[in-house]
């Protein structure tokens, strides 16, 4: 996974898979593995999808050349609230992006090391 800071702020992890390297199909199947990856974990709790590609298309928005698809699965891994600020970098969002031979996983890094570690694995798995 490669690390960039978006916006000169936001650390952003960048994971680009060949389609010639997966078993993956689609964005939907890829969302899909995301969700059972989240819901078998004994924390982390699934709280929706969000179809980023269809809002930026219905609105007239720009969409970048060559995107075919982009869709985010929003989840929380929040055991505990031990102030407010918290909230603020909480749920966390994986977007899952399709080109025409590819397919890229994005993320921004998680406050806690372990659930950061833990996103880079399940993305790193895709490849297994």
């Amino acid at each position: 996974m490669k690390k960039t800071i978006f916006m000169d702020k936001y650390p952003v992890f960048t994971l680009t898979l060949q389609k010639s390297e997966i078993s993956y199909t689609n964005v939907a199947e890829i969302i899909a593995y995301f969700k059972a990856k989240i819901e078998s974990h004994p924390v982390a709790k699934f709280i929706a999808i969000f179809d980023h590609y269809g809002h930026t298309k219905a609105l007239g928005g720009e969409i970048m050349e060559g995107l075919k698809e982009a869709q985010n699965i929003i989840f929380c891994f929040g055991p505990a609230i031990p102030n407010t600020k918290i909230l603020a970098v909480r749920p966390r969002s994986i977007a899952v992006c399709e080109f025409e031979d590819s397919f890229i996983i994005e993320f921004m890094e998680a406050p806690k090391e372990e659930m950061h570690a833990l996103m880079e694995t399940w993305a790193k798995a895709l490849v297994a």
